[in-house]
């Protein structure tokens, strides 16, 4: 078994979903490790990871609406320290999760044919966020 890892910053510009599939599918390429276990992890409470639909860009405006409506910015939280989006930020992270497993096959991951990878970022203020990725495999 080898294994590698290596981090990820992912600059963003307020609440969106950032596509970096192929810069995960590069690296692991120059890892030569063909079969095993990609997990990714987001070092933040207030973005999130996502696999999903990377065709058509409707997928991403519905999926970031629905996170509106349901986690609505307002008042009603305690936890306001960083502003109005800051608790809203921390419960979608909650709702979506901070990481990912793939598996990996003939040195690229095994994702559908429509599947990306995606940093969600929840906040409205521009962030650096960090993504570790970790691969263990042959």
């Amino acid at each position: 078994m080898r294994q590698d890892q290596h981090r990820f910053t992912i600059h963003t510009h307020g609440k969106a979903l950032y596509e970096f599939t192929d810069e995960v599918a590069d690296w692991l390429a120059g890892t030569g490790i063909e079969s095993g276990m990609l997990t990714l992890f987001c070092r933040h409470t207030s973005a999130s990871l996502l696999i999903n639909e990377n065709a058509a860009s409707a997928v991403q405006r519905d999926l970031l609406r629905w996170l509106d409506k349901a986690v609505p910015e307002g008042n009603h939280y305690e936890h306001d320290s960083e502003g109005p989006d800051d608790m809203p930020a921390h419960i979608r992270t909650m709702l979506t999760g901070a990481s990912l497993n793939v598996p990996v096959g003939g040195g690229r991951m095994l994702l559908g044919t429509w599947q990306g990878l995606y940093l969600a970022e929840h906040r409205s203020a521009s962030h650096s966020r960090e993504i570790v990725a970790h691969i263990i495999g042959e």
